[in-house]
Formats: C-alpha cells, sequence, structure tokens
C-alpha cells in the first residue's frame, strides 16, 4: 500500500474519531438537559395525576393493539 494511501486512511480515521468525540458530548449534554427537565416537572403541581392517566391511556393504548393484532391475525386464517 502506498504511503499516501495510508496518510490518507489516518486522516480519515482521525476526523471520524474526533466526530464521534462531538457525538458523545453533545449526547453527554442531551442527557443532562433531560435529567434537569424531568426533575423540574416532577415539582410541577399535578405531576402524580399526569403520571396515573399517562399509564392508563398506555394500558388501554396497549390491549387495543393487542386486539387489532387478534383480529388481524383471525383474518389472515380466514384467506
Amino acid at each position: 500500500m502506498k504511503e499516501s494511501n495510508l496518510i490518507e486512511m489516518k486522516n480519515k480515521i482521525e476526523a471520524m474519531a474526533r466526530v464521534m468525540q462531538q457525538f458523545i458530548y453533545e449526547q453527554d449534554n442531551l442527557r443532562t438537559l433531560s435529567v434537569g427537565t424531568l426533575e423540574t416537572v416532577k415539582l410541577l403541581p399535578g405531576y402524580e395525576d399526569a403520571i396515573k392517566e399517562m399509564t392508563e391511556r398506555a394500558k388501554a393504548q396497549a390491549a387495543m393493539k393487542e386486539i387489532e393484532a387478534d383480529e388481524q391475525e383471525e383474518k389472515k386464517l380466514e384467506v
């Protein structure tokens, strides 16, 4: 392999390493922001009620998806 190809590959790898390091830094910042936002929301009035309502909605949606999946399975069996 030519030396110029090796140098080019080395430069590309170094550039990718810099991009990945920046990505990791940004991901850490987003995590910190997300945790801070969640902790702030937890302090808002009505948080517990909202969580209960969201849990109920999620259960209802899961039940609906299960019913739809069963209906689709029945249609497949009919064909």
